[in-house]
């Protein structure tokens, strides 16, 4: 379901790049929304609303980054990067996930979390789900609980959520 005003919002300052970045693949490019300071204010407002209590908020590298720092602040709690595969200083727990169109491989440092940390996970776009699924297991394997995921957009024909089921997840914008 997508939020009022918000979902608009996300409409017009969302714009679809074609066959990026592989034939086939229709990027959503967040640029335009985040060089607006009262688009961007307002969307980090809503992923932080109706949020409970988290110790962190974990951002899926690249774009959650920018997403889950500002909302990490809002909310009072710390900001911990999930990031590709050799970004990290070792020693990480690392998670292999397919992409829409490959495979990819995520890392997290696990003494950034601690077990029983409440974990919201924030990215830009849910799709088929992988990177977020991967995300919830390298936050379950620190022993942290997940509360939930949010993004700006779902990309309902791609399933991704039912790669999500038993974790609520939670979308500004369901195309």
């Amino acid at each position: 379901m997508s939020e009022p005003g918000v979902a608009d919002l996300l409409l017009t300052h969302v714009r679809d790049v074609p066959d990026w970045p592989q034939p086939g693949v229709v990027f959503k490019d967040i640029t335009p929304l985040l060089a607006d300071a009262r688009g961007f204010a307002r969307v980090v407002d809503a992923l932080a609303a109706e949020t409970g209590p988290v110790d962190r908020v974990v951002g899926i590298e690249a774009r959650g980054f920018i997403l889950a720092a500002p909302v990490a602040y809002r909310l009072g709690s710390g900001f911990v990067p999930v990031r590709k595969q050799g970004k990290l200083p070792s020693p990480t727990l690392v998670e292999a996930y397919l992409l829409e169109y490959g495979e990819a491989v995520l890392e997290i440092r696990h003494e950034t979390l601690q077990p029983g940390d409440r974990v919201l996970i924030v990215d830009d776009v849910l799709a088929t789900g992988g990177t977020a699924a991967a995300a919830v297991e390298l936050v379950r394997r620190c022993g942290a609980k997940v509360v939930g995921v949010q993004v700006l957009i779902e990309l309902g024909l791609l399933g991704g959520r039912a790669q999500l089921a038993d974790v609520p997840v939670r979308a500004l914008l369901s195309l």
